[in-house]
């Protein structure tokens, strides 16, 4: 068997690759203030084919969280695939996802728990607003159709 060779979608997928420092806000619960953080990410290749992602930060009561985020793209699916776990949730959160016309915005989309333990569809978008600074956000699909904007962390490369 022929081992695979990274493609495009490999590519633009390793430009993550490297050391960052990120800010972020969320809504945790409906109806209460948003929550604030930073942090820092360690963004490394497994094989040119995957890139592993390990965040760490803390919140404003300076509790420590760990983050894994894999993504790849599965040339097969046609489709980037991957997982994220963190320290503070027991989900799984597994993605599936495309790249927009212009290559900026991937979104995955993936299911897990609301603030309230039920089930939805989110989407986590990665958006590179250039080679140092990425934005990654998090929506949820509401009941009424809407999705409504959840978390937004910025990363700044360091330098």
């Amino acid at each position: 068997m022929e081992m695979p060779k990274p493609q495009k979608e490999h590519a633009w997928l390793h430009k993550m690759v490297g050391e960052w420092v990120a800010e972020g806000e969320g809504v945790m619960e409906p109806d209460q203030p948003p929550m604030k953080w930073t942090g820092t990410e360690s963004v490394r290749s497994l094989g040119g084919l995957w890139v592993l992602a390990e965040g760490r930060g803390a919140d404003p009561e300076d509790e420590t969280a760990t983050t894994l985020m894999t993504l790849g793209y599965d040339p097969q699916k046609q489709r980037f695939v991957g997982t994220f776990i963190g320290a503070m949730m027991t989900n799984l959160w597994v993605y599936e996802g495309v790249l927009d016309a212009d290559e900026r915005l991937l979104t995955l989309d993936t299911e897990g728990p609301t603030a309230e333990g039920k089930m939805a569809k989110f989407q986590d978008i990665v958006e590179f607003v250039s080679d140092d600074h990425r934005i990654l956000s998090s929506r949820l699909l509401g009941e009424d159709g809407q999705w409504r904007q959840v978390m937004t962390t910025h990363y700044r490369r360091k330098t």
